[in-house]
């Protein structure tokens, strides 16, 4: 195929299979970090932007504005050369520097919060202070606020037809939620092709989306940090189990598929792969599970697959890799052999 726009390119991205033999099931892997953007994040930024413009909320050749960990900025990005917009991301510390780089590379305007944050938390609540702020302020100028536009997870229903197509059959759905846009635009999507799809949602511990205490993390993109509130996208009606996955267990997980499978994955990916593999040997999920890969590891080389920087912040675990060998137990050779 021949594409007129780097937007074109969205979408129609392929699935990487995984065998779990003793269980008689299978991983999914959806490789959403082909997007052009390198992440899954490019489809509802590009559809919050369309719906923006179509209601009118959105004026031609206006800015927009948005708070980001990153991904929805780099989708925003591409979204705002496609239809002449300027486009103003809000990040904090939290973000990973290459994010921050790939965006300023599409043309974005950077503005950074301020205030003292440990490393390991998020600054979400004064990231979405300052955006609506900001877009009060400046002329022509509209706040996106990804977690309460139902543009969000209406973004996400040609990620669910591309999922029918290549599958078929889907038994269960694992996925990370943040602001809750694509766990419920995925998890109503298939539920409505087939309602006895089960819904997993994974936050990180630390997130407060289900009720758990607080405290800091250092998986990106994902979860509710404390004091923030959670999005009004999320319906938790269309979710059917949801459990919370350390850092460890998410960035050990990612090294884990690098090294074994040659596939670079986010750490927050990592975490889902891992709780999925979990359910699935608990006996709780079986069949055809499918896992989105939101975004590749190349954004966390210098965090996520970088030895130094784990060690120093006691984020490695020997146990975990021995888990997930006892759990793939002949996948990786068999895999390797076909």
């Amino acid at each position: 195929m021949i594409y007129n726009k780097t937007t074109d390119l969205i979408g129609n991205t392929p699935i990487l299979r995984i065998a779990v033999p003793h269980k008689k099931s299978a991983l999914f892997l959806k490789i959403e970090k082909n997007n052009p953007g390198g992440s899954m994040k490019d489809r509802m930024a590009r559809n919050m932007v369309i719906a923006g413009l179509k209601s009118g909320k959105i004026k031609p050749k206006s800015t927009i504005i948005e708070s980001s960990s990153g991904n929805t900025g780099i989708g925003l990005a591409l979204a705002a050369i496609e239809f002449d917009l300027h486009f103003i991301a809000v990040v904090d510390h939290h973000a990973a520097p290459d994010k921050i780089a790939i965006m300023k590379a599409l043309g974005a305007e950077i503005r950074y919060v301020t205030g003292n944050y440990q490393e390991d938390e998020v600054a979400v609540v004064e990231r979405q202070r300052l955006a609506s702020e900001l877009a009060s302020q400046l002329p022509n100028t509209t706040f996106m606020n990804q977690s309460d536009n139902v543009a969000n997870s209406g973004g996400y229903a040609a990620l669910v037809c591309e999922l029918i197509e290549q599958i078929g059959r889907i038994d269960a759905y694992i996925g990370c939620v943040g602001t809750g846009g694509s766990m419920t635009g995925v998890s109503q999507g298939l539920k409505s092709h087939n309602p006895q799809t089960i819904t997993v949602a994974v936050e990180p511990e630390g997130s407060i989306i289900f009720g758990y205490p607080g405290k800091p993390y250092y998986q990106s993109g994902t979860g509710t940090p404390e004091g923030d509130e959670v999005g009004l996208v999320l319906d938790y009606s269309c979710i059917d189990h949801n459990t919370q996955v350390s850092d460890i267990q998410a960035f050990e997980t990612a090294r884990y598929i690098a090294s074994q499978y040659g596939l670079l994955i986010g750490g927050s990916t990592g975490g889902i792969v891992y709780k999925a593999l979990e359910y699935i040997n608990n006996d709780t999920i079986h069949g055809n599970i499918v896992v989105i890969v939101a975004d590749g590891g190349e954004k966390y080389l210098n965090t996520v697959f970088n030895e130094q920087w784990l060690s120093s912040r006691n984020l490695t675990s020997p146990d975990i890799s021995h888990q997930l060998n006892h759990w793939l137990t002949n996948t990786v050779s068999l895999e390797k052999a076909s």
